[in-house]
């Protein structure tokens, strides 16, 4: 029932969007005919259900034409995404085409190109390598022995349909040669079919590290199957953290806590967290994993160091993350909650539209410091 609600809010916010382009559109000298009204509603009809009906035939057995269109249907995705505020842009100058209206529909054709213009670069961006982001962290509480450990953040590839093999083996290349000592993968490896990725998984076990691979599960693992995508990870040799927590070297623990697969925010993990740090040695470091972020004071209050999260894609496509912000305060990048410091990543894949405009792929290659270390 609550997949239902959430999906008929989705396709309803959707819709409008589509009835706003095709009513800006309807004007336009190449529309604004009989024949041309008829193109121009059969289209956004088509381009309208391309993405959902993708997904339910890739995943009811027709792959291929559900992989293409949901590969489509995720550029017209993006596409729209961008559309949306250039012509809102033309309608605030305008006043909706009460004001200036011998420049309406230059401004409006100009908005529609600039628009498709900044569609192509996010689709660019969408396969640009993910890039490296160096960071250092002191860690209350580390000990001088493990000054100068290295900790990669893998996060948010979504392998399945649109991002395979390949650009599992380009990623698991780049970690490699960031030399980590840990490697933690905080969700959403898997995008929503876990039978795809299982024939990956001789891959996943090239991603190797010497104080080892920990894992999580994120919202999208808990679509695919948690049972199914927990085996997947532990086949890939990776530790799968289900509230627990585990002692990597001595004097440094990492923890972590499974999506709740709820959407927006993870207030109803508290008791999780409880139980994930109950395992922590008094006076040990640590690195606490959670897919989305929230419940940060919590956390820090509780005892971790240092929180990894994920889940936000940064926003993804430019201007989508005001929306992602009314959701999440803090989308991207380093803050400090008290004592710890936050990480959430705009991670190494993409979800929906191949694209991404203004909030680049990455990889965090974090650098632990201990207070006691003499440097």
């Amino acid at each position: 029932m609550r997949f239902l609600i959430f999906f008929s809010i989705v396709m309803g916010v959707w819709l409008v969007f589509h009835l706003y382009v095709g009513w800006r559109l309807w004007a336009l000298p190449v529309f604004a005919s009989p024949k041309g009204h008829r193109i121009l509603l059969l289209g956004l009809a088509v381009l309208y259900v391309s993405y959902p009906l993708g997904r339910m035939l890739y995943h009811h057995g027709w792959p291929r034409l559900g992989t293409a269109l949901e590969y489509g249907g995720g550029i017209w995705m993006g596409t729209l995404v961008v559309l949306l505020p250039m012509l809102g842009i033309v309608d605030l100058v305008t006043l909706f085409g009460l004001v200036l209206k011998p420049w309406v529909v230059p401004l409006k054709t100009a908005a529609i190109g600039v628009g498709l213009v900044l569609a192509v670069v996010a689709w660019i961006g969408g396969y640009v390598r993910p890039r490296t982001v160096d960071l250092e962290v002191e860690l209350p509480n580390l000990p001088a022995s493990a000054d100068g450990l290295v900790v990669v953040q893998l996060t948010d590839l979504h392998l399945g349909a649109l991002i395979g093999e390949r650009r599992l083996r380009s990623v698991i290349e780049q970690i490699d040669g960031m030399n980590p000592d840990l490697v933690v993968v905080t969700g959403d490896l898997i995008d929503g079919d876990a039978g795809t990725v299982e024939t990956m998984v001789p891959a996943l076990k090239t991603l190797t590290a010497p104080l080892g691979v920990y894992s999580i599960l994120g919202n999208h693992e808990i679509y695919a199957g948690p049972e199914r995508c927990r085996k997947l990870m532990r086949d890939s040799g990776f530790v799968v953290l289900d509230n627990a927590a585990v002692e990597v070297t001595p004097g440094l623990w990492v923890a972590g806590v499974p999506d709740s697969g709820r959407g927006p925010g993870t207030d109803g993990l508290d008791g999780a967290l409880e139980a994930a740090l109950a395992e922590v040695g008094e006076g040990g470091a640590v690195i606490f994993l959670q897919h989305s972020p929230g419940n940060e004071e919590a956390t820090a209050t509780d005892g971790a160091g240092l929180m990894l999260n994920g889940h936000t894609h940064g926003g993804q496509i430019w201007p989508f993350h005001y929306m992602v912000l009314r959701a999440y305060p803090h989308i991207a990048g380093v803050r400090k909650v008290g004592g710890m410091t936050q990480v959430v990543s705009r991670g190494a894949g993409r979800w929906g539209a191949p694209m991404r405009l203004f909030a680049p792929s990455e990889i965090y290659r974090i650098t632990l410091r201990s207070p006691d270390a003499t440097r």
